[in-house]
């Protein structure tokens, strides 16, 4: 891969990953509408541990809550507020596990690719935040967060795994509907990517882990790298225009980039 195009991948995947607007689907597009070669699955694992490592860094706080909570969550013991965090993230982890599962061993995940697709989940889907945005109310806080909800918003979350649909925008949209306000519901769904990138991280590591060279590390580690700074400044931005923005930008952005791609893909 060329210097600029581990450039362009890392800095789709670091603005892109937490905010709704499916880091997935944009880095599909990327070969897809351009030509460029698909990066591989190396590339995609360190642009993937690079926003793992900005989530963890900006939430860093309740991370070490739910880390402190896991060894007493392993002997049965949910008597902390770290062990009921980490009992609810594991819970909402579930369901996007099975669904990934399932799809990898199938062959189904590869016909998930395709711009008319993602055209449609990105309007779909921009239309549902928008919708559950306005009508959510916001009378619950993440510190009330319910294994009942974390296994609703794991469903919502499964369901991202459709390139197009985004994972924070699907986990985002089930939380408002749950009663979250606007910044709780974005930060359980920031919390919940968590386990679900280091899952999927490890899985794609053992597939590639044959294949690594000197080069292909060198271009990972500086991919993560600038993953890493663009999403830590994208997580940032977004948490901050929640006190006095909603989602309508997100979505705007959304439809008119669903309807710009079910254009190409029909002519």
């Amino acid at each position: 891969m060329s210097l600029l195009h581990i450039i362009i991948v890392a800095l789709i995947q670091g603005l892109t990953e937490f905010l709704p607007v499916s880091s997935s689907a944009h880095l599909i597009l990327l070969p897809n509408l351009t030509g460029l070669e698909d990066q591989g699955q190396a590339i995609d694992i360190s642009v993937h541990v690079g926003t793992l490592f900005a989530v963890t860094l900006y939430f860093w706080a309740d991370v070490k809550v739910a880390a402190s909570g896991v060894p007493r969550l392993i002997q049965g013991r949910i008597d902390t507020q770290g062990a009921w965090l980490a009992l609810c993230l594991a819970i909402a982890t579930v369901p996007v596990l099975i669904f990934g599962l399932i799809l990898k061993l199938t062959g189904f995940d590869a016909y998930l690719r395709s711009t008319a697709l993602i055209g449609w989940t990105m309007l779909i889907f921009g239309i549902v935040l928008y919708w559950a945005d306005q009508k959510g109310q916001t009378e619950k806080e993440a510190a009330r967060w319910s294994l009942k909800d974390a296994l609703i918003m794991g469903l919502w979350q499964a369901i991202a795994l459709i390139p197009g649909t985004s994972r924070s925008g699907a986990t985002i949209s089930g939380a408002r509907l749950l009663g979250y306000k606007r910044e709780d519901a974005a930060k359980l769904a920031m919390l919940m990517s968590i386990p679900t990138i280091i899952a999927s991280g490890l899985i794609l590591s053992v597939e590639v882990a044959a294949t690594a060279n000197w080069q292909l590390a060198k271009d990972g580690i500086l991919a993560a790298t600038l993953s890493f700074i663009a999403a830590l400044f994208a997580l940032t931005l977004m948490m901050r225009l929640l006190k006095s923005v909603s989602f309508t930008p997100y979505v705007v952005y959304r439809v008119l980039l669903g309807v710009v791609l079910l254009a190409i893909a029909y002519t």
